[in-house]
Formats: C-alpha cells, sequence, structure tokens
C-alpha cells in the first residue's frame, strides 16, 4: 500500500535551542565584609522592622560603615542556622528556575518507517509525557493502517482483492467500507484519473515493490488491462458487503492511504489534548495549531536538485501534498519512468516533474491533499480543470520543461531559497 508513497514535500526542521551549562543561574554576588567594619554584636538592636534582614540574604548594608551610621546585628535566633539560610534560599530559587526551565514550551518529535517512507510527528508544547503518550498512539494508528490496507502483503485489502478476482464477494470491515465509498466519490470528481482500481498494472510495471528493475512490461499485459478497463465504480457496496461486476479490480490505495492516516493522526491528536503538531508522511503533511504562536514552515521538494525549491507556512488545519516523478522511478534509455501512472494510456505520465497542493482547513484535508495532486499531475499542462473539481486555489507546479508556476494564492506564501523564475498559472478561466 504505502510502497507507492508521493514524498513531495519535505518538513523544514529548524534547530532547537539547547540548554547551557549555567543558564538557571543568574550571576548572583554577595558583599564581602570590610576588614575594618565592626564585628556584629550578639545581642539584638531594636532596629526597624524589614531593615538588616532581606529574604534571608546578606543585605548590601551588612558589615558596611557606610550604611547611615548603622550596624548590622543578628536577628533574635540566628545562629548557626541562620548562616545555612542564604544557600537554602539559593537552593530554592535554582528549583524554581529549574522547574521553570522544564515547563518550557518546546518541539517532541519521534519518527518510524511505516507505509514503505519515513514519518515523522512533531509536537510542540510543555509536557513530555503526554507528547510521548499522544505521539504512541499516532505511530501504533499508523502501524495498524499499514498491516491492515497493504495491497501486496496479506491483509483485509488483499483479501478482498482475492475474493473480487475469484468473482466472490466479501463482507469487509465498516471503516474498509467507508474508505471504499470515498475512494469512489473521489475518483468520479477526477473523472477516473485518480483510480485506486488499477492495482494490476502497477503490478505489472514493478511500482509495488521497494526494488524495481528498470524494464517496461509485457506491451500485451498492459492492452489486457486497459481493455478491461477497471474501476471504483466497477464495486457494489451493500452496507459492509463488497463486490465488483469486473474481477480486473485490485484495489491499491497508494495514493489516498497516507493522506486517510494524516486525518486519523490529527483526530487522535486533538482527542490526546494536543494543540499545535506536525505530521509529515514521506512528505504528505497536516499543520495543527501552530510553533510559539507562528505558523509551521515546511518546504516543497525540489525536483532536480537536492534540498527545497520553496518554503511556505502552514496554518492550522491545513495539509500539503505533492505528487513527483523524482522519488520512485527508473530510467531506461534516457527516458525517465516514474510510478505514477495514467489509467487513459497504461504509461507513467511525463508532462510534470512534480505538483504540489494545498489544502485549506476543511474535513478530510490530509486524503484530500494526497488524493487531489495525482490526477492534476496526470493532467499535465490542463492541471487547473482538475484542481478546480476539487475547490483548491494553492497550486505549485514544476512542468517537464523546469518551468515553474503557481497560483495567486499560493505564489503569495512562497519563499525561495534560490531565486526561481514563477509563472502566474490561473485556475479561472482554463
Amino acid at each position: 500500500m504505502g510502497r507507492k508513497g508521493f514524498a513531495g514535500v519535505s518538513l523544514v526542521r529548524l534547530p532547537l535551542s539547547r540548554k547551557r551549562r549555567g543558564e538557571f543561574l543568574p550571576s548572583l554576588t554577595f558583599p564581602r565584609p570590610s576588614l575594618t567594619s565592626p564585628r556584629p554584636s550578639l545581642t539584638p538592636s531594636p532596629s526597624p522592622r524589614g531593615r538588616g534582614v532581606l529574604s534571608g540574604f546578606p543585605a548590601s548594608s551588612r558589615n558596611s560603615p557606610s550604611s547611615s551610621g548603622r550596624v548590622w546585628r543578628k536577628a533574635p535566633g540566628e545562629g548557626r542556622a541562620g548562616k545555612a539560610r542564604p544557600y537554602y534560599y539559593l537552593c530554592l530559587l535554582f528549583l524554581v528556575l529549574l522547574i521553570t526551565a522544564c515547563s518550557r514550551e518546546q518541539v517532541f518529535s519521534r519518527e518510524a518507517f511505516v507505509f514503505g517512507t519515513r514519518v515523522e510527528i512533531a509536537i510542540y508544547g510543555n509536557d513530555p509525557a503526554l507528547a510521548q503518550t499522544a505521539m504512541g498512539a499516532v505511530l501504533r494508528e499508523f502501524d495498524r493502517l499499514h498491516r491492515a490496507y497493504h495491497a501486496w502483503e496479506p491483509s483485509d485489502l488483499t483479501q478482498l482483492n482475492d475474493a473480487i478476482e475469484r468473482g466472490e464477494s466479501r463482507e469487509v470491515s465498516p471503516e474498509l467500507a467507508a474508505m471504499l465509498r470515498d475512494a469512489q466519490r473521489l475518483s468520479e470528481t477526477s473523472d477516473g484519473l485518480f483510480n485506486p482500481a488499477l492495482g494490476e498494472l502497477i503490478r505489472l510495471w514493478g511500482f509495488h515493490s521497494d526494488e524495481f528493475a528498470p524494464k517496461r512490461p509485457d506491451p500485451a499485459a498492459v492492452a489486457a488491462i486497459l481493455k478491461a478497463n477497471p474501476r471504483m465504480s466497477d464495486l457494489t457496496l451493500d452496507g459492509q458487503r463488497v463486490s465488483s461486476r469486473n474481477p480486473a479490480v485490485k484495489i491499491d490505495f497508494g495514493g489516498y492511504a497516507k493522506g486517510y492516516a494524516l486525518d486519523r493522526a490529527a483526530d487522535i491528536l486533538r482527542a490526546q489534548g494536543i494543540q499545535n503538531a506536525l505530521i509529515n508522511i514521506g512528505g504528505n503533511i497536516m499543520a495543527l495549531g501552530s510553533k510559539g504562536g507562528k505558523p509551521w514552515r515546511v518546504g516543497i521538494q525540489h525536483p532536480r536538485q537536492p534540498g527545497a525549491i520553496a518554503t511556505l507556512p502552514l496554518y492550522d488545519g491545513e495539509a500539503i501534498g505533492t505528487s513527483g516523478d523524482y522519488q520512485r522511478y527508473f530510467e531506461l534509455d534516457g527516458t525517465r519512468y516514474a510510478h505514477i501512472l495514467d489509467p487513459r494510456t497504461g504509461e507513467p505520465a511525463h508532462g510534470t516533474q512534480s505538483l504540489t497542493v494545498l489544502v485549506t482547513p476543511r474535513a478530510h484535508a490530509g486524503t484530500l491533499s494526497d488524493v487531489a495532486s495525482k490526477p492534476a499531475y496526470l493532467a499535465g499542462d490542463n492541471w487547473p480543470a482538475q484542481v478546480r473539481r476539487f475547490n483548491i486555489q494553492h497550486v505549485f507546479r514544476v512542468s517537464a520543461d523546469g518551468q515553474a508556476e503557481a497560483t495567486r494564492e499560493l505564489r503569495a506564501r512562497l519563499k525561495f531559497p534560490v531565486p526561481v523564475d514563477v509563472r502566474e498559472g490561473g485556475i479561472e478561466g482554463k
């Protein structure tokens, strides 16, 4: 399932400040007694309340002959225990500063490898125990989703695919039934360019595996799949029972599952009381809240060079996803063959190097960020028509010849580490 991830957006990680030795202690100095100062009397003096004793620390006037002529005298009951009193308050001050420092807000993060890609969760807060508990719950959910909906290792999804191939119906979980219905809706919205039913075509090209050979599949086998024309609309769902009138349907959620996992992670974090977090699944990223009152900042991977081509702020509830030809691909006879397959031709698309969509806050924003970039990528220069179908206004694209273009809405947010010629790509009228 996750091996066909679209890792397009890189998280821009800012260095965390480190506590330096001595940071907790302010510079405290005490006056040294003058050799000419009068020796303190051991009898109390009727000095006014508050003079001579200041919070357990020696006052600046103690043992000093220049303090209005007054001579400091020991307070009643101040013996050996009184001598230790300054150190007691110094230790107390240290503990207060230590507790304050430990409760400072900071970024807690954990990484793992799931869905065939690297995932990272970053939480901004001041409770390390809560952050670790929440991140652990998210990673356990990712592992569950990976095992349940893997398209090529034994899972609930492979059992469904096997039943479809045999011409049988199968009862599935409520979650899987809901995912299938949602994928049907999104496939229809994209006019079939988003098509999770093409699992067999993915297998023929070898992109279902972590390692794939640089060779084209048998043209006759590809033609047979195109003729069978497996589509999500071939599925029939009656409650939780799923059947298909087309045995060529083989579901692969590679372009759907990471976005779905983003939404699940956001739900879990909010339920755990986490307000500020960033979730990154192989470049599909979702933001919750902010980082110290400022928006999270992420980067868009350059499709031909190391590092980010651009960075941008990501606000609460927004999600970003990229489809590109630079992560999973092979080259043969001077041609690059990437893992994003066009259901109309059975071939990898060649019109775009990368395409990024930013989904503003809405229900299932994570899922949409994963799905919507695929048909727009496949559409080439006609990408505006596809993103308009999904009501998305924030798009950044690098065409096959390296020309960058962005919608006006996203261009206003972008910052470029190196100057880039960006053409404005309009959605209206195209």
